[in-house]
């Protein structure tokens, strides 16, 4: 049987019963890149490691991400506040493993333990915080600097420096043509920054990454810790 590290936040931030109430109700699996977790949101979704997407898909079939979680915060904030879901489709494009918890568990959850609840609407006013910024970025950002804010996202989502990603799903969840990633792909592996072999990126210098980074990653990042 796999063993799995829990590595989500807002799990490991409550309280040991709450958090064990938890663990014993939750079904935790890996998520594999590509992904759709849900689309309306019968349950709860806490990764530990990995990226998730909620993705806004236009009538003409292009689609943008709307934000991107976490190991910091968990899918499934409108159940908390009487809706069926949080997000609408959400993909994976950093594979990694969470934790499913059903909608009457979570309920169950909410009404023992405060700490839930409380834990919970502190990510709430984090991730209000990272949607306002990222409207923000993407508005008056270069291309490079939204890239490079999205690749160190996809580091903290992570354990280790090498992970599954491709420029295609870079192009997708900003936006972008992907062209333009690679163009951007290419200047950071020139300059030593990353690597980049069939898929897998390897963050090679992160100190570096970071100072190419807008201020945006920063706020963002600060908000989440």
């Amino acid at each position: 049987m796999t063993q799995y590290v829990v590595r989500n936040r807002i799990l490991l931030a409550l309280r040991p019963a709450a958090r064990d109430f938890i663990a014993a109700r939750s079904l935790v699996r890996p998520m594999v890149a590509g992904e759709v977790i849900y689309e309306e949101g019968a349950y709860a979704v806490f990764p530990h490691t990995g990226l998730i997407s909620p993705m806004a898909t236009m009538a003409n079939g292009k689609s943008v991400e709307k934000t991107s979680v976490g190991h910091e915060g968990f899918l499934g904030f409108g159940l908390i506040m009487g809706g069926s879901g949080a997000f609408g489709r959400c993909v994976v494009q950093v594979p990694g493993y969470a934790s499913w918890l059903s909608k009457v568990d979570l309920d169950e959850a909410l009404q023992e333990f405060q700490c839930v609840r409380e834990t919970m609407l502190r990510y709430a006013k984090s991730l209000i915080t990272q949607l306002m910024e990222t409207v923000a970025c993407n508005s008056l950002h270069s291309a490079e600097q939204r890239s490079i804010r999205w690749l160190l996202t996809a580091h903290d989502s992570v354990v280790g420096n090498r992970f599954n990603l491709t420029q295609q799903v870079i192009a997708e969840v900003l936006g972008l043509r992907r062209a333009t990633v690679s163009a951007v792909c290419s200047e950071l592996l020139s300059e030593g920054l990353i690597e980049y072999t069939r898929g897998d990126i390897t963050i090679v210098n992160r100190a570096g990454l970071e100072s190419k980074a807008c201020e945006c990653f920063h706020k963002i990042r600060k908000a989440s810790m």
